[in-house]
């Protein structure tokens, strides 16, 4: 995605400019070519030889250095990406009145290329109508807005908008920019993650081990390929992706609920959720006091998500699986792709090492009905997430 990608790096005079060298080193590491352009004011809190150090290249700030004369023209016309972080009040007024008194307003004024900015300041400062009418200026010119969020200011805490986004959610955002031609651009995708909870009394419930690491990197792996993310999640002690729309749901009932509302709008469904099969005859109202002795639980099935999707999926939606098997996982995976009338599955079996519940790697195999059949070896479950969707928009395409 980013190898040989050229980046331009905007930052301005503002406290959070120390999250930017760990955007600069992201970017790089990643395998951008990262060109750093440094106002005057953010030389006040993070150095040249700082940036230097971590993207192995110059750092330009003046527009009047002998060698770099035309850099405001020759930078932004060779950047794919230009990227403000943080972008302070200051630079929002001068961006949006079309300043050109410094590099780099001088860059951005000239530049074709997409603008990202990750706005940081004080809460009142942001709130304050002159900024949010910069803001929507500039929005109107088509630069994307990444944050701010809120949280603790330099002069200490708060609850409002003013805080830089933290450095890996501005790359997402800045992956989503370069992404927005792609297959997934401008789609509906909805995933579902984590397990359910059936309740036996108002204290216990049936569940299972899944932790919905999966679901959620799918949520954002899709999300930063431009499309449009429901995530509907089960319950999980994970923090929901940058950018999705998070739908909080505890049973299988809910779950099937919120999956048949967002249905006739979705492009692609990814069921990466694990329902409990199984649910209580009967919920007690009152808390089952403890007695001695064994004790029976009638349960009844819940009902199959998939299955009841059939007849109820707009024609072009892709529809993809996932199986958590054990014994010969492909061949019970090849079934399930059949009766549910998927497009894809994906498949793991719970017992190989790396795989399945607790962990953040997984190792699949994802079949179409096409015919196709690709093995994903043991990688990182963010990894796995990319080969899937890679798969998906192989079969869309």
């Amino acid at each position: 995605m980013w190898q040989g990608r050229r980046v331009v790096l905007g930052v301005t005079g503002g406290i959070a400019a120390y999250k930017s060298v760990l955007l600069a080193r992201g970017l790089t590491e990643l395998g951008a070519t990262v060109d750093v352009v440094l106002t005057r004011g953010a030389r006040e809190f993070v150095g040249p030889v700082t940036f230097e150090a971590v993207t192995h290249r110059p750092v330009r700030g003046s527009l009047w250095d002998r060698d770099g004369a035309l850099d405001h023209v020759t930078l932004g016309r060779a950047a794919d990406l230009i990227i403000v972080a943080p972008a302070t009040a200051h630079l929002l007024a001068r961006a949006a009145a079309g300043m050109a008194d410094d590099l780099l307003t001088a860059l951005l004024l000239a530049t074709p290329s997409p603008v990202l900015i990750a706005p940081a300041m004080n809460d009142e400062m942001f709130a304050n109508p002159a900024t949010q009418a910069n803001l929507a200026l500039l929005r109107g010119r088509g630069w994307t807005v990444a944050g701010p969020v809120a949280g603790p200011l330099a002069e200490g805490p708060s609850d409002r908008l003013g805080r830089m986004m933290e450095p890996d959610q501005v790359l997402g955002h800045a992956e989503r920019v370069l992404r927005r031609a792609g297959p997934l651009a401008g789609r509906r995708v909805v995933v579902t993650a984590g397990p359910t909870r059936e309740p036996i009394d108002p204290v216990r419930v049936i569940s299972n081990r899944s932790s919905g690491r999966m679901g959620y990197r799918l949520a954002e792996a899709a999300w930063r390929r431009g499309a449009d993310v429901t995530l509907i999640s089960g319950p999980t002690a994970l923090i929901p992706p940058v950018g999705v729309t998070l739908v909080r749901v505890e049973t299988t009932e809910e779950l099937a609920g919120a999956v048949g509302r967002a249905l006739p709008e979705t492009d692609v469904l990814l069921m990466a959720a694990a329902p409990a099969d199984f649910r209580p005859a009967t919920v007690l109202k009152g808390k089952k006091p403890r007695v001695e002795g064994a004790q029976t639980l009638e349960l009844v099935p819940t009902s199959d998500i998939l299955l009841s999707t059939i007849g109820h999926r707009p024609p072009a939606m892709t529809v993809v699986g996932f199986a958590l098997e054990t014994g010969d996982a492909v061949a019970q995976g090849r079934a399930k792709l059949r009766n549910k009338s998927l497009d894809l599955i994906v498949i793991n079996d719970a017992l190989q090492p790396g795989a399945g519940f607790d962990v953040d790697t997984n190792i699949v195999t994802i079949l179409d009905k096409k015919g196709g059949e690709e093995s994903v070896t043991l990688r990182s479950k963010a990894a796995v997430a990319e080969a899937i969707l890679d798969a998906v928009e192989r079969y869309r395409d």
